[in-house]
């Protein structure tokens, strides 16, 4: 397992769900809101698995989101709100991750996968 890819995977992840769902990563599979479950709750372009899956009360892939819209209204809505955030995101975090990967491969990558070489584990740094 390559734990830079996985944190590149991450971010790329997390800007889809903000720019589709309006909700990070986290917030979106485990519908919580500022550490409070809230499903559906705030009745804005924020969506969440937990509301379109309609565990919320509200929503449900055939229910009512913000102001009373479609789920497909909402999701292109944050779509065009966000589309450039999303794109850009997709095109630079890689790339941020290659150099990032090849400016630190032997101050830091190298010693470090040795080091979890030695303890058995089937991880790389990168």
């Amino acid at each position: 397992m390559n734990l830079a890819n996985v944190a590149v995977s991450a971010v790329v992840a997390n800007s889809i769900t903000e720019g589709m769902f309006q909700s990070n990563l986290v917030d979106f599979f485990t519908g919580r809101r500022d550490g409070k479950f809230a499903a559906g709750a705030d009745g804005s372009y924020r969506l969440t698995l937990p509301e379109l899956l309609g565990l919320g009360g509200r929503g449900g892939v055939g229910g009512t989101y913000a102001a009373g819209l479609d789920l497909q209204t909402v999701i292109m809505h944050n779509i065009k709100t966000n589309a450039m955030q999303m794109a850009v995101t997709a095109i630079v975090a890689p790339m941020i991750g290659n150099v990032a990967k090849k400016v630190l491969r032997k101050p830091v990558i190298l010693p470090a996968n040795r080091l979890l070489k030695s303890t058995g584990l089937d991880v790389k740094l990168g």
